[in-house]
């Protein structure tokens, strides 16, 4: 094996790696986008980004969210 195809191969390996931690989940991360907003990555392909005030009127509405998931538990689907 050549030293390029060496080098190609611990490449792809690399790449494979950080694919599988990818689709694992793994931990939340939050990150500054490139225009100021907040971006919260971990959770789906694309991650949920809104506004700093956006954001704060969400976390506001956490008792409501909670409340709601609960009383409408029978209707909603959960991904594992």
């Amino acid at each position: 094996m050549s030293e390029n195809e060496e080098e190609l191969k611990q490449e792809l390996e690399k790449l494979r790696a950080e694919n599988r931690a990818l689709k694992r989940g793994g931990d939340l991360q939050l990150k500054v986008s490139a225009k100021g907003a907040v971006s919260l990555y971990g959770l789906r392909r694309f991650p949920a980004t809104f506004y700093a005030d956006e954001w704060e009127k969400i976390l506001g509405m956490k008792d409501r969210i909670l409340e709601f998931i609960r009383d409408n538990d029978a209707a909603l689907q959960r991904k594992n």
